[in-house]
């Protein structure tokens, strides 16, 4: 399976596979015009809670449910290919190019693309995709957007702000007195409750489609504060940025990917909900960013490998892979390998992540964080920051490796390492640090290779890979490594936590399975 995005493009058609959920600014609905949602006693409902026709109520909101097309001028290289310098094909071709004036110069072509979008406001404020709006890259806006009304209508739109963390855009079109649709509550949607999309699938304008609630709180890896609507109403490429509507005519998601071996749509479609797109269009109209909480952590969730490394329950909480020096998390104490379950009074799941409750924490303001280390519980207040911007977050990590000097003479623990994980380890010495261009302040213990047979292997270590710790405790040497799976054996467990860098990559935790040990001939 693939995610295919539900956003219909030609050269464009391309990149993130988040639609924004967007939700209507402060102070939009205070106004003298009730939104084209306002009447909700639409009798759509017959005996038994079964739609009779949706026909009312897509008259009453496809007037607020626009079309997006955008352009952008790209450069094509006209360069033809090239020979080995010097022999009479490369020289035929050098010939050929100059004749047609072509000298493998860049010529400009116009790419466009195709997308949805809704009024939230009679004076012309609409939301879409971060992803509608944006080049190849993902990071340039288009050099044109317009704007298509359900009567026809074009207007050229302005970006009033967008956030491509959450794939949401707001933008802006001169008009007045225009039909508009407000956002309702998305935490009161129910898995089987009817709703209903109005979109631009494969450039159909005004397509209605219907369908029920899934799931809810879904997880599919387009981003870390995702937690999305899973509906069956037919979602296709061109979806993106579209409302979807419960019965009452209320915005309570924005339709945004699909899971689909073919692009087209196969039931399985996704929307962000309204409870994580109002904060957002609030924000951009206010101030044209967005802000949010931060730790100054870089967790991942408590796996079932991970958390019988821990021994500790599974789907409950986040472990801290690493800890940003002098960040709000480093100043209050909390440490690598903590796991945190509970913060500001939210239980840490994974329906409910760490990123989504700070994302969303108030800034600046002191929260209590619920953390188990070494199996015991404690509570740490952490006052929390402002999420710097992603440029500022991170710096490129070099992966590249380079082949490990073969060691001679293996060092001490490194046959009871090899027979417990599967892992040949070797010493950090200069040379390999040097080798795996590791910054100065890398500790750990590298492997050298690897039993194709292992846990270690099939849960994707590498050789040149660094192992940090095991169970947290420090793998400064591989005698230190062999001692601490020595350690887990005698305590029973036959899981332990590996902390692992690859690179200069952030560290990561892994739970990896003991193997067996293979009897020496005359046991039994």
């Amino acid at each position: 399976m693939r995610i295919a995005l539900a956003l219909t493009g030609t050269a464009l058609a391309v990149g993130s596979a988040a639609t924004l959920a967007l939700q209507s600014p402060a102070g939009a609905q205070a106004t003298a015009q009730s939104p084209q949602n306002a009447p909700a006693t639409v009798p759509s409902v017959g005996p038994g809670g079964a739609p009779r026709s949706f026909a009312d109520l897509t008259a009453r909101l496809q007037p607020a449910v626009v079309n997006i097309s955008t352009t952008q001028q790209i450069e094509v290289s006209r360069r033809l290919p090239r020979f080995t310098p010097g022999t009479p094909l490369d020289e035929l071709f050098r010939r050929f190019q100059e004749q047609q004036g072509e000298g493998g110069e860049p010529v400009t072509r116009e790419a466009s693309s195709l997308g949805s979008g809704f009024i939230i406001s009679p004076d012309g404020y609409l939301v879409t995709n971060n992803h509608v709006i944006t080049g190849r890259s993902g990071e340039a806006v288009v050099d044109k957007i317009t704007v298509t009304l359900s009567d026809r209508r074009e207007f050229e739109a302005r970006v009033v702000g967008r956030d491509p963390l959450s794939d949401m855009a707001l933008l802006k079109i001169d008009a007045t007195g225009l039909p508009f649709v407000g956002f309702g509550n998305s935490t009161a949607v129910r898995v089987g409750d009817w709703v209903v999309a109005i979109g631009n699938p494969f450039g159909l304008g005004g397509t209605v489609t219907a369908g029920i609630v899934s799931a809810l709180h879904r997880n599919i890896g387009a981003s870390q504060y995702e937690r999305y609507i899973q509906t069956d109403a037919s979602i296709n490429q061109g979806n993106s940025g579209g409302p979807l509507f419960d019965l009452d005519g209320n915005v309570v998601g924005i339709n945004t990917a699909i899971f689909s071996p073919t692009g087209g749509n196969v039931g399985l479609g996704f929307a962000i909900p309204a409870e994580l797109a109002r904060p957002v269009i609030e924000q951009l109209r206010a101030t044209g960013k967005v802000r949010r909480g931060y730790l100054g952590v870089n967790i991942q969730p408590l796996s079932a490998d991970i958390a019988a490394g821990l021994g500790l329950p599974k789907d409950r909480g986040e472990i801290v892979a690493s800890v940003e020096p002098n960040g709000p998390a480093s100043r209050a104490g909390i440490r690598q390998g903590d796991v945190i379950v509970r913060i500001n009074g939210q239980e840490v799941t994974a329906d409910n992540t760490l990123s989504y409750i700070v994302a969303n924490a108030p800034i600046g303001r002191s929260v209590p964080v619920e953390l188990i280390r070494g199996g015991q519980r404690r509570t740490i207040n952490v006052t929390t920051a402002e999420r710097p911007s992603e440029t500022a977050l991170g710096a490129a990590a070099n992966d590249e490796e380079e082949d490990l000097p073969s060691s001679p003479t293996p060092p001490a623990g490194e046959a009871a390492a090899r027979q417990s994980l599967g892992i040949t380890l070797s010493e950090l010495t200069p040379e390999i640090r040097r080798q795996l261009r590791l910054d100065a302040d890398a500790r750990g213990v590298v492997i050298a290779s690897l039993n194709p047979n292992s846990d270690a292997a099939r849960q994707g270590l590498q050789r040149g890979d660094l192992i940090v710790s095991i169970n947290q405790q420090p793998t400064n040497s591989v005698a230190a490594a062999a001692a601490a799976v020595d350690a887990a054996r005698r305590a029973g467990r036959d899981t332990v936590l590996l902390l692992f860098r690859r690179g200069n990559n952030p560290a990561r935790f892994i739970g990896i399975k003991l193997m067996t040990p293979t009897p020496t001939s005359g046991q039994r």
